[in-house]
């Protein structure tokens, strides 16, 4: 079972990127899924989440209006179309799933079950 996320890169602030998280060894069409960021010496803190369905998705305040979360379940992936990049979100992110629904606290790291190894983002000025 493994989610691998991939996309990352540099980018000048006011670019785009697009990541994408794709599960391998059994199907997440039923979970929820997420996107979390990390900055060196910093708590992994929630940017995105998207549920089964795609029909409801919730942003941190921070990427509000920047970021889109989207997934395609026939391919068993996930996305983060990230706009208007500031430097501020340089990191690394991570994707991940969990397979209790919507969580109670979207928003915790220790609601999900598998993750993804990471791709960095940088932002410069």
């Amino acid at each position: 079972v493994q989610l691998q996320a991939y996309g990352g890169g540099l980018v000048q602030a006011g670019g785009s990127l697009r990541l994408s998280c794709a599960a391998s060894g059994r199907t997440f069409s039923s979970d929820t899924m997420g996107w979390f960021r990390q900055a060196p010496g910093k708590q992994r803190l929630f940017v995105a989440v998207i549920s089964w369905s795609g029909d409801s998705t919730t942003y941190a305040d921070s990427v509000k209006g920047r970021f889109t979360i989207s997934r395609d379940n026939a391919k068993n992936t996930m996305y983060l179309q990230m706009n208007s990049l500031k430097p501020e979100d340089t990191a690394v992110y991570y994707c991940a799933a969990t397979t209790g629904g919507w969580p109670r606290d979207p928003l915790g790291p220790y609601e999900y079950d598998y993750w993804g190894q990471g791709t960095q983002v940088t932002v410069s000025s």
